[in-house]
């Protein structure tokens, strides 16, 4: 008996970074600036500020309207959280901007270790005179809406505001962030993130004398899956035995009993990521296989079938070794 193929998704959370501490002030050039007589806690000694846009991708997404709607959040909170209001004028090609948004493909520095994945970057704007432009960076390829929240998170960096400063829900340093949809993993060739996998296989639910064969079964049916699965699946899959579990892209149990399973059979299930929101993983991580009370000659069949899975096939796609319900290919050397 077996149940259908259980997923789990794990979210795409992302760091929300800040450079830290407060722009240099500029080399006075002799020229007198009129004395600012506005709010004093204004670094920028202006009400207005000019936001320039740069797309350095070159995509043809229109970017402004989602500028323009972060841009419009904080025109009508800066007061309350920043502490001096402001407001803005987005002109998508000012020359000498006061702030200006750069929408880049990566961000591979942004004053932090490294460690996590950074999806935006701007400067902490805490006292003036202000170096001028304050330049933002954002990745592209999320949605609409993590875009507006990466706008004005770091668009809050450059008022000053740190992370974790309210309003929370926009300044928090990391943030579940959903990208433009992507296909999902069984619409993929390979659906998992390498073609180099690593397994490992618990063989403590197995008899001490049916070991080695039941060994042979499992690297027999991952051998065929590496080999192609007759045409099914990529050619430069390979599977690499690791001893801990917990590094393991697939693991394989024996067990004489289990939830999954009602009598013999087995199950399988799915852990990836879901980066697009879509209740649909796009990228597989984990395959878990179960097998429960089978005979010797046909566990290699289950493992097959589950790890075929694992590449997106189902019904009709699958091998044709791996479609049948015939007990007698099941236990015969079905992968030759």
């Amino acid at each position: 008996m077996r149940r259908g193929l259980a997923l789990a998704s794990l979210a795409l959370v992302v760091l929300l970074a800040g450079c830290g501490g407060s722009l240099p002030e500029p080399v006075d050039g002799g020229t007198a600036t009129p004395a600012w007589t506005g709010d004093p806690d204004n670094p920028y000694r202006e009400q207005t500020l000019t936001v320039a846009l740069a797309d350095e991708v070159g995509t043809d997404r229109d970017y402004a309207p989602l500028v323009q709607e972060a841009l419009d959040y904080w025109e009508q909170r800066s007061a309350e959280y920043a502490g001096y209001p402001i407001e803005y004028e987005l002109r998508a090609n000012a020359t000498d901007p006061d702030v200006r948004v750069r929408f880049v493909e990566t961000i591979d520095s942004c004053g932090h270790d490294g460690t996590q994945l950074t999806a935006g970057c701007a400067p902490y704007v805490t006292d003036g005179p202000v170096d001028r432009p304050a330049n933002v960076r954002i990745e592209t390829g999320y949605d609409n809406a993590s875009t507006v929240l990466l706008l004005q998170h770091e668009l809050g960096h450059t008022l000053g505001l740190s992370h974790d400063d309210e309003p929370r829900d926009v300044m928090s340093a990391q943030a579940k962030l959903y990208t433009l949809p992507q296909p999902d993993a069984t619409e993929r060739a390979l659906p998992w993130a390498s073609p180099d996998l690593t397994y490992a296989v618990d063989y403590d639910g197995v008899a001490p004398s049916e070991r080695d064969a039941t060994r042979r079964q499992v690297e027999a049916a991952l051998g065929y899956i590496a080999a192609g699965a007759d045409g099914t699946v990529p050619e430069n899959v390979t599977f690499t035995r690791v001893a801990d579990p917990e590094r393991a892209n697939v693991t394989v149990r024996f067990a004489d009993s289990d939830p999954c399973s009602e009598g013999g059979g087995s199950c399988g299930s799915l852990r990836g990521l879901d980066p697009d929101g879509d209740d649909a993983l796009e990228t597989y991580s984990q395959l878990s296989i179960t097998v429960v009370g089978l005979d010797t000659e046909a566990r290699g069949w289950h493992v097959g079938y589950w790890t075929a899975r694992g590449f997106g096939l189902r019904g009709e796609e699958l091998p044709a070794p791996l479609r049948s319900s015939d007990p007698d290919v099941r236990r015969s050397e079905w992968w030759r």
